[in-house]
């Protein structure tokens, strides 16, 4: 009684390929069968453990084929699909992107401007991103990196209420970053 397609698909369009194999198409010489309740049933010969599914009208799943014998579970596989689903699809929603927000500055920046960068940067930090801090040199400002340096420990001395510093500020080329993570005492 195979009532499910091997493929999922979706207005005439396949999504992707079910990797469970279900009753006809188990062909091992012997299984080890577990009921729909999660009781083993033992170890059988594949059209055995079909009559018993289909005597419950149920199907019969290979859920670890790589097990010596192959497992499978007397199973209603349409609502095993759909809570599969269901669950992807919650934990889909949970999850959150954590962005990398960049803050750039010179070595020359003035007090009021500083101070409305690291406010962007705490407002950033506060919404559970991360926020790469760099310094442009251009020109003759290259002589003077340790400018550079002190105003980002500076930087991240201010943002320490609601920052760790994740990497310490280090030169790359023409720019020096420093990157600060939220602090996870929430």
């Amino acid at each position: 009684m195979l009532r499910h397609p091997l493929f999922v698909s979706f207005g005439g369009v396949t999504i992707s390929k079910l990797e469970h194999q279900l009753n006809e198409e188990i062909r091992d010489k012997e299984i080890r069968v577990i009921g729909p309740e999660g009781a083993q049933l033992g170890i059988m010969a594949p059209a055995q453990a079909l009559a018993i599914a289909e005597e419950q009208e149920m199907d019969l799943v290979k859920i670890s084929p790589n097990a010596v014998p192959p497992v499978c579970k007397i199973m209603d596989y349409s609502k095993f699909c759909f809570d599969q689903k269901k669950r992807e699809k919650e934990a889909k929603k949970n999850q959150r992107v954590v962005e990398i927000k960049e803050i750039r500055m010179s070595p020359s920046i003035d007090t009021n401007d500083l101070n409305t960068k690291i406010k962007s940067a705490q407002k950033f930090l506060k919404d559970g991103n991360r926020v790469k801090v760099s310094v442009r040199f251009r020109g003759r400002e290259m002589a003077h990196t340790n400018l550079g340096e002190k105003l980002l420990k500076d930087f991240a001395d201010a943002c320490s209420d609601v920052a760790a510093l994740e990497k310490n500020p280090k030169l790359e080329g023409r720019f020096m970053a420093m990157f600060l993570s939220p602090k996870s005492g929430k």
